[in-house]
């Protein structure tokens, strides 16, 4: 069966074998959007284990308006703190792949994503037509 050639790519049946700067460029973006995750992750949560955190609860003290704010800056952290882990689960499983040398391959279809969507969003699962049948 012919190979597809997609820029400087080439992507075989089974395995997808890729242009080695293509692959250096995506896992140094991945490692970057690593460390930026970790940072924020930081800031308003507190590391409970491995990969998981947990959202930081500020006590401004014991008025009401204090009270309220408490409450909306820590339901804030709540959804920033599962929003960064996912999106940590996400690199990290993307960096494994390149390490393991399945990187790019969709989850659900096997079939290889197009280059330019790693290069947009490097930590996609699934190639555009899957995306667009789970939503």
């Amino acid at each position: 069966m012919p190979d597809i050639c997609y820029h400087s790519l080439v992507i075989k049946t089974q395995a997808m074998t890729v242009d080695t700067k293509f692959l250096e460029n995506r896992k140094s973006e991945l490692e970057k959007r690593r460390d930026e995750i970790l940072r924020e992750l930081n800031v308003d949560t507190i590391q409970v284990a491995d990969n998981d955190y947990s959202a930081k609860f500020i006590d401004y003290g014991d008025k009401e308006d204090e009270n309220a704010a408490e409450v909306a800056d820590f339901e804030k952290n709540l959804s920033l703190e599962k929003t960064l882990e996912i999106s940590l689960y996400n690199v990290n499983k993307a960096l494994k792949k390149i390490d393991e040398g399945n990187y790019g391959l969709c989850e659900v279809c096997a079939k290889p994503i197009d280059p330019k969507r790693l290069e947009a969003f490097p930590s996609a699962t699934a190639c555009m037509n899957c995306k667009k049948k789970s939503l």
